[in-house]
């Protein structure tokens, strides 16, 4: 897509000034994740009804739960390779229709059988989205902001979780088998708008670049960098990275994307033959993907009215007034973690978010198991829910958000989109495999038994981080290869005693 208008008129002569084109950008194609967002907060009030109405037990309440991410899995290993071959913008609006076409599904269920295949339709839009809002956004920002426009997916998937969840105690008024669809088809709607909205929306000069597209990629760097200087260097840099001479000057150049299109050298890249860096960088993008959701925060999003139940808490209204607390909570501070990120950096976030979280599980896992033990007791149910919501809150001023940060800027440019695909593709997994064996988990070793578990993993999370994760804030992504590599030659010690050292300075 060609931005026609006056370039230079966009060149912000105050290059720290977060540059708005871009800010407008990335807000659109976070507007897929609060779709996604609200599908998986909506469902945890939901659930409440489709078992009464649909007469279902636990056991189908996990898998309609659960396999939403499962097919995510698809989606996301089909969403590297999609957004390759036909770009960034058009895979978000791919991402929209899909979700539309499963949030009518649900919104229509007569039945089990529609419900789940409308679960299966929106679960692969899941997997596109995931992957490619955080991809444009890195793509088209500048490193100094670079933070902040790739943690607004992840804020916005808070956002819609709360809005889920508001959903959950609005429509829970109506009639039983009228409130849980128009719970779960009204999403339908903003779908129908992203998948509009978005074409209206610049491609990522990265991925033009790759396709040989010069010319249009450099009219989009000038809109979205703040002064003409750092657009011709981030064009040198790019071009660099995709292998073109940084003086060509040339309109439209031929390029090797036919490779990358296919999908040939990138796998061989990624997970046959990688360089050392490589390796490294997919290590870091699987560990932080694997510990997000193995540290329990999809159990407490999708079941937390089970868990307030647990606590003491009984009426339908005030567990699901209760659950709106923690939609508020996660959006809440990860809006703070969004201003953060680019001053603080990834790792000073990340790990006060793991360790906070560590004590908070285990006071979550210690309270409910006096309350199983005792019963009832008043100081256990607000220990319980302040325990659930600091962990909600650690949860998103750290890993949350920046587990999509780091894993889509790390990557080398062709191998960006794919190496995001698999980390999004573990991130499925694990979350599929917690809300699909939580409820079953709680019975076999109580449902406090299940939260020391989750804190012992996130003691490992922090272990993980502190030792193979170097900060990443204010670097050009072209040099991220060169950052990993480094951690190779010299140890990881004293590269993260050098990191240290500039952000003193």
């Amino acid at each position: 897509m060609v931005v026609s208008g006056d370039i230079s008129s966009w060149s912000d002569p105050n290059p720290t000034r977060m540059n708005k084109f871009a800010c407008g950008c990335a807000i659109v194609a976070s507007i897929i994740s609060v779709i996604f967002g609200y599908d998986t907060g909506v469902m945890s009030g939901a659930q409440i009804f489709i078992r009464e109405d649909l007469r279902i037990n636990d056991t189908q309440i996990e898998v309609l739960a659960g396999i939403l991410n499962l097919c995510a899995l698809v989606g996301s290993l089909t969403a590297g390779k999609t957004s390759d071959v036909i770009g960034r913008r058009y895979t978000i609006a791919l991402s929209a229709a899909i979700f539309l076409v499963g949030s009518a599904l649900m919104g229509y269920a007569p039945n089990y059988a529609v419900l789940m295949a409308g679960r299966c339709v929106a679960g692969v839009g899941v997997g596109f989205a995931l992957m490619i809002a955080p991809v444009y956004s890195a793509e088209i920002a500048s490193p100094s902001h670079r933070g902040f426009l790739t943690s607004l997916p992840e804020l916005c998937i808070s956002f819609g979780i709360l809005l889920g969840y508001v959903s959950n105690y609005g429509f829970g008024k109506l009639t039983l088998n009228l409130g849980w669809r128009l719970m779960l088809g009204i999403a339908a709607i903003p779908s129908l708008i992203l998948a509009f909205g978005i074409l209206k929306m610049p491609e990522s000069p990265r991925w033009l670049v790759m396709q040989g597209r010069l010319k249009e990629a450099k009219e989009i760097l000038f809109l979205v960098s703040n002064t003409d200087q750092e657009a011709e260097q981030r064009f040198k840099d790019i071009k660099l990275a995709a292998g073109i001479d940084e003086n060509c000057d040339e309109e439209f150049v031929e390029t090797k994307n036919d490779k990358i299109a296919s999908g040939e050298s990138v796998w061989r890249e990624l997970l046959i033959k990688p360089r050392p860096a490589v390796r490294w960088i997919l290590i870091a993008a699987i560990g932080i993907h694997f510990f997000e959701h193995a540290t329990g925060i999809e159990a407490v999003v999708l079941y937390s009215p089970r868990i307030f139940e647990k606590a003491g808490v009984t009426t339908k209204d005030k567990l699901l007034l209760a659950t709106v607390g923690v939609g508020l909570t996660k959006t809440v501070f990860i809006l703070i973690a969004t201003f953060l990120l680019d001053k603080v950096g990834r790792r000073k976030l990340l790990l006060t978010s793991t360790g906070g979280m560590v004590l908070a599980l285990t006071a979550l896992a210690f309270s409910l198991t006096m309350v199983q033990r005792f019963g009832r007791l008043l100081w256990a149910l607000s220990m319980s829910i302040g325990s659930t919501y600091a962990f909600v809150a650690f949860f998103s001023i750290g890993l949350g958000p920046i587990t999509w940060v780091y894993s889509s800027e790390i990557f080398p440019l062709r191998l960006r989109a794919q190496g995001a695909s698999i980390g999004v593709a573990v991130n499925r997994v694990m979350n599929a495999a917690v809300s699909m064996s939580f409820l079953s988990i709680t019975e076999a070793i109580t449902t406090g038994g299940a939260f020391f578990a989750f804190a012992g993993i996130a003691a490992a999370g922090w272990w993980f981080f502190f030792f193979l994760l170097p900060e990443t804030k204010g670097r050009p992504l072209e040099e991220m290869e060169k950052l990993f590599s480094r951690k190779n030659e010299a140890g990881f010690g004293q590269e993260r005693q050098e990191i240290q050292n500039r952000s003193e300075v």
